[in-house]
């Protein structure tokens, strides 16, 4: 809803989900739902598409937990099929292992889109659905639990992979986020920002499925206590056990005159688009000749 909204209260904006958690949700919704937003955003949308874990598919979701990068890619695939089928007017005919679509009638055929098909982009931490990521997608949205280390030596690699089986050329494929954001005007709130991101990789670190990042900078341990207190309701314990070591491993820090530096020396030269995560209670207010620095970069 706020996606529809500002579609048609903006001209210049670019729209995403950041990310449409895709099993509870039948790739026909979702290829329903961006197809609308496209045309409604003039070509502005992107679909970002995710899996979840599996505690939170199983448990909050109350979905099953099947093989989920192969059904990632099925996902991806089907939504592909079903918009083919809308522009063209071909026979739906999509049949996987996980999802099946050979029905579509005049009747639930919207009207043809007068932009181009909406980019496909997916979260991914792990090697098997960053290589999902890489063959099927027009780009991935790296978590925000990602360290400059891990993107290097571990997320590169695995999408080159995945971009070997893709018609897509590495350049015309978008490499975005991958860490948070510590900013302020002054030390004290670059510190309010600080504690704030130190409590999400506490939340983050706590579940197995990220435990590969801690892992990248001999961290196993802290994800381990983690763990332990997120099935103990230690929640508000969980920032004490984040050193600023750490958050340093996670996130570009300094104040409006250091942060370009401090983006640059995180992120540059990996991604594409600097999709950082940071506090929306705590405002960074940067200045727009900081904005223009990162732009930059």
């Amino acid at each position: 809803l706020p996606l529809a909204v500002a579609a048609i209260h903006s001209e210049r904006l670019e729209l995403a989900t950041g990310v449409a958690i895709a099993f509870p949700r039948s790739p026909m919704i979702a290829a329903n739902i961006a197809w609308d937003l496209q045309q409604a955003s003039s070509g502005r949308f992107e679909l970002g598409l995710g899996s979840q874990v599996r505690g939170h598919n199983e448990r909050r979701f109350s979905v099953k937990w099947l093989s989920p990068a192969p059904r990632m890619r099925e996902y991806v695939e089907s939504v592909r099929a079903i918009w083919h089928t809308w522009s063209t007017g071909q026979p739906l005919n999509y049949e996987g292992d996980f999802y099946n679509f050979t029905l579509m009638t005049p009747n639930f055929t919207p009207e043809p889109l007068t932009v181009p098909l909406p980019k496909i982009t997916m979260a991914a931490v792990g090697p098997m659905m960053l290589r999902t990521a890489g063959r099927v997608c027009d780009g991935v949205r790296l978590h925000a639990f990602c360290t400059r280390s891990y993107l290097e030596e571990k997320i590169l690699p695995e999408l080159d992979i995945g971009l070997n089986e893709n018609s897509l050329p590495r350049d015309q494929f978008e490499i975005s986020g991958g860490g948070f954001l510590c900013t302020g005007p002054n030390d004290q709130s670059v510190e309010e920002m600080l504690d704030w991101v130190r409590y999400r990789i506490g939340f983050y670190g706590s579940t197995k499925a990220y435990w590969p990042v801690l892992e990248q900078h001999d961290l196993l341990d802290l994800g381990q206590e983690l763990n332990y207190l997120s099935k103990n309701d230690g929640w508000s314990k969980m920032a004490s056990l984040v050193t600023d070591e750490v958050v340093r491993h996670f996130a570009a820090v300094g104040r409006h005159d250091e942060i370009v530096k401090a983006i640059t020396e995180r992120f540059g030269g990996l991604t594409d688009a600097i999709g950082a995560s940071a506090s929306p209670e705590i405002p960074a207010d940067l200045p727009p000749d900081v904005i223009q620095d990162i732009q930059a970069i």
